[in-house]
């Protein structure tokens, strides 16, 4: 259609709501009720354009922005278009995603990718914004003693993020050993596994909590390791509607606790973070399939702690 462009699909990346969606057909109320389409985090190159956008644009390899919003309403008027309620998002029913050969999304939605950066990497551009976002909202600063709980992909993301920003203090916690190995390798200062250690024991002082992995107990231990007037940004999504905090100890220390939402304006940033060497994403990809194997991808990133990023590439 008008100001749209058609990409071939040249990667796309296995996220955990891929497999919640694969396993339980839905995530709070996103219900799968037809056949649908996954895979929201993708790359590609643009093989045809519609009215409205440059034919130079033909051949571009570009980097796709997957939750496309009306444009109209308050929250994209003020520049929030995350929080826009009538947003199309890849592989969220009832709108199909990317392990597929083609998408159409608006031209202003794919990204230009450099031709040092890899279609694979393209695709990592979307959870990367996850972690560039939640850096955001924590208003993170290079002095700031950074503490992340979970150390998945978007634990992972969010602490590379930290160290292009100047951080030099990171924590990261993780009930798997595979991956508080990997993430001392990719730069964390110090790691606790917090299934045979308590954090509480270990005596953080941190100054942001992003936490990743969606567990109350992880929320509450990680606000009460903030220093006064820190900043926790809840990220990871918990499996309930409500969740316990230490109100007492939010006020008296003056703690800002903020949700995030996927992310908004991220995109060119995250690609230049990359582009610029600032961020390194080849080591968070630890397998590669073909669109006929997306199950199988799907069953690695549940089953294997050690499997942080699965690659699909349909051709």
């Amino acid at each position: 259609g008008p100001r749209e462009v058609l990409i071939e699909i040249k990667a796309v990346g296995v996220c955990g709501s891929d497999v919640h969606y694969y396993e339980h057909g839905r995530i709070g109320s996103y219900i799968v009720l037809q056949p649908l389409i996954l895979g929201h985090e993708s790359a590609g190159v643009i093989v045809d354009v519609g009215e409205g956008v440059s034919k130079s644009r033909i051949g571009e390899r570009v980097a796709i922005e997957p939750g496309i919003p009306d444009g109209t309403c308050q929250q994209c008027r003020t520049g929030h278009y995350n929080l826009c309620p009538n947003v199309r998002f890849f592989g969220t029913p009832p709108i199909d995603g990317a392990f597929t050969n083609y998408v159409t999304v608006p031209d202003s939605f794919a990204y230009t990718l450099p031709a040092s950066m890899s279609d694979e990497e393209g695709a990592l551009i979307e959870p990367l914004s996850v972690g560039l976002w939640a850096c955001r909202k924590a208003q993170l600063r290079g002095a700031d003693h950074v503490l992340i709980t979970g150390a998945g992909p978007v634990g992972m993301l969010a602490m590379k993020v930290a160290l292009a920003l100047g951080s030099t203090e990171i924590t990261m916690t993780d009930v798997f050993p595979q991956r508080l190995e990997m993430e001392r390798k990719l730069g964390a200062t110090r790691t606790v596994n917090v299934a045979e250690t308590p954090l509480a024991s270990v005596g953080v002082e941190a100054d942001v909590l992003i936490e990743c992995s969606g567990n109350q107990k992880a929320m509450m231990d990680g606000i009460r390791s903030l220093r006064p007037a820190g900043k926790a940004v809840a990220v990871g999504m918990n499996p309930g509607e409500e969740v316990s905090v230490p109100m007492s100890f939010l006020q008296n220390r003056e703690i800002t606790l903020t949700g995030t939402f996927r992310y908004a304006n991220t995109y060119a940033d995250a690609i230049a973070l990359v582009a610029t060497g600032r961020i390194d994403l080849k080591p968070v990809i630890t397998g590669h399939y073909t669109l006929e194997e997306t199950e199988q991808a799907l069953q690695a990133t549940k089953n294997d702690p050690a499997n942080i990023k699965s690659i699909v590439v349909p051709k």
